[in-house]
């Protein structure tokens, strides 16, 4: 075959395939790369979002939704703590103001009264040290003014537990600096706790899920001081902080002065509910001789089922035959991601 014809026949045959390819591709469709799928808004940690397990650290926000204890956001449920400065100094008395905002933005100035308060600040170290509970005052303009000292250097978290008017139980948290040397301390488990002579003993179990009743029980040089004064509504104060977050947890009094079943002392009886595992804080505050003092605990977790559970657990559903319909029991015992201490 001359060179002329050679040619002819290989322009045909690309020509031939250039015709089959364009059919098959016309026939399947584009070739291309999907582009990557946008990030799945969510919650702080939830899995599946871009910012899975880490949470919200800047700006304290929480969704109204998130399953969280108390105390660990600045703003929550549209309410928002604002400090006026959060660098305090030590050694020295602070005055230390802040307000609270509400959804549309302006400060809130109408409180319910809960424990004889319309607000409660507690104010404690990172390492859960120089707890103190306050009672600011409140300017017409909303804002809330108290005299603060600080003992030593560090980072304090400040919580407000309040209800306003109209809406639900909320404690907010937002930490404060202090400058100066800042020597970390470390707790371990302590049932008894001795201040200004006074002996005061824990017991119960704190159990993860449930209501957890305490016992507190204050003696002075060995007898039992039985004539307990009244302090925010009840023979004692309890608040507790989880040890690894400081998240503020509900604890509730078993009684109240004058109901014709609760004593003066020696015992003060209390209900702790606890979301999770861990070790948890605990700061009693009791009046007596005109005096409020306050005595500090570390308890971890114990297992269910115990001799100080009382709760027992709830037996399996019996056998049904098939078809049979009927309901589970539900147990309503909460943890403590609510709302504030009350």
């Amino acid at each position: 075959m001359n060179t002329l014809a050679k040619l002819s026949a290989y322009g045909a045959a690309l020509a031939l395939l250039t015709v089959g390819a364009y059919a098959t591709g016309s026939a399947v469709g584009p070739l291309t790369t999907p582009a990557p799928a946008a990030q799945t808004a969510g919650h702080a940690g939830q899995p599946g979002t871009e910012n899975a397990g880490h949470g919200d650290t800047h700006s304290g926000a929480v969704p109204e939704t998130a399953d969280q204890p108390a105390g660990l956001a600045s703003s929550r449920g549209g309410y928002t703590l604002t400090p006026t400065a959060s660098t305090l100094s030590t050694g020295t008395t602070n005055d230390f103001a802040f307000r609270i905002t509400g959804p549309n933005g302006a400060p809130v100035t109408a409180f319910d009264e809960e424990h004889t308060k319309r607000l409660h600040l507690i104010v404690v170290r990172r390492d859960t040290t120089g707890f103190q509970h306050l009672h600011p005052t409140m300017d017409p303009d909303g804002t809330w003014r108290t005299r603060l000292d600080l003992p030593a250097g560090g980072v304090y978290r400040a919580f407000a537990d309040f209800t306003p008017t109209g809406g639900a139980a909320t404690t907010l948290g937002v930490d404060l600096s202090a400058a100066g040397g800042y020597d970390p301390i470390s707790h371990g488990t302590s049932r008894v706790a001795e201040v200004d002579g006074y002996q005061v003993r824990l017991d119960g179990e704190l159990t993860a899920g449930r209501s957890s009743p305490l016992t507190l029980t204050v003696t002075r040089e060995g007898a039992p001081v039985s004539d307990l004064q009244p302090y925010l509504g009840a023979y004692g104060h309890l608040v507790a902080l989880r040890e690894s977050d400081l998240a503020y947890l509900h604890v509730h009094p078993d009684g109240s002065p004058g109901d014709g079943r609760t004593t003066s002392g020696p015992q003060i009886r209390f209900f702790a509910e606890v979301p999770s595992d861990g070790t948890y804080r605990l700061f009693l505050d009791f009046q007596h001789a005109g005096t409020v003092r306050t005595a500090e605990f570390t308890l971890p977790t114990g297992p269910p089922g115990t001799a100080a559970d009382p709760t027992p657990e709830p037996a399996p559903p019996a056998a049904q035959p098939a078809g049979a319909t009927g309901t589970t029991p539900h147990d309503d015992a909460h943890s403590a991601g609510a709302g504030g201490g009350h």
